[in-house]
């Protein structure tokens, strides 16, 4: 495994080329693919851009690592810049693959069928940033990422808020694993003073607002819902747009 600080000497390839979405560009062509790649003029060997023809989608970034000769991506959509897409490798004909379907708008599953590297967010496209569409979709996020870390008491807790309508009709966010909740979507996000902590031992708790005072602890993750659930605002209509909290 080559490791190196030195950008040139990590990818003497690119290097060679000029930059990364030179490099990428050759690519596509051995390849017979059809992806115009940008170059970033900031820093043209380490990260490439390839623009999406779907409009509810961003720029697909492409990052190379620093101290090890690996390529990231990260894709999102368009209305709160959350990602939809993930992933690395150290194939970069892997990458440019993905950078066609992200650029023609291939369903994200597809994408993760073609290209096993890439990693779902559990987001799923909102073309039309419906912000109910939009809080589901973060909830099954939220979901994803739960099932994926090695730590039962915090998927608990997430189910457990997932499974309760009035907290599943708001907006969820994560601060260092504190489980928030607003009644508008990013990106400017209205929030509830009230949050919801898991921890390894078994314990929840309840607090007023974020890292405040605890309202509550309790043994499980049910329990902590229920209680949460009493110190919400009176008066919570469906959640809006982030966009119109800015005015």
């Amino acid at each position: 495994m080559a490791t190196s600080t030195d950008p040139a000497a990590l990818y003497p390839d690119i290097a060679a080329k000029g930059s990364l979405g030179a490099a990428l560009q050759a690519v596509t062509v051995k390849d017979s693919l059809s992806v115009p790649i940008a170059v970033s003029e900031s820093d043209p060997l380490g990260h490439a851009i390839v623009a999406s023809e779907a409009p509810h989608r961003n720029d697909l970034v492409i990052s190379a690592w620093a101290v090890e000769r690996r390529w990231s991506i990260r894709g999102c959509e368009s209305f709160q810049d959350m990602a939809l897409i993930e992933g690395n490798t150290q194939d970069l004909s892997q990458i440019a693959s993905v950078a066609q379907a992200w650029r023609a708008g291939t369903a994200l599953s597809d994408i993760r069928q073609d290209a096993p590297f890439v990693r779902l967010t559990g987001r799923f496209e909102v073309p039309d940033h419906d912000p109910v569409q939009l809080a589901e979709s973060e909830w099954q996020h939220l979901r994803t990422e739960a099932h994926e870390q090695d730590w039962p008491e915090y998927q608990a807790l997430v189910e457990a808020a997932y499974s309760e309508r009035a907290l599943r009709e708001l907006y969820p966010f994560t601060s260092h694993w504190t489980l928030r909740f607003s009644t508008s979507t990013r990106p400017y996000l209205t929030v509830i003073p009230m949050s919801l902590d898991a921890h390894r031992d078994t314990r929840y708790t309840v607090s007023a607002h974020y890292m405040g005072e605890v309202l509550a602890e309790t043994t499980t993750a049910q329990e902590a819902v229920s209680t949460a659930v009493r110190y919400l605002p009176s008066g919570l209509g469906p959640v809006t747009s982030g966009a119109a909290s800015a005015a």
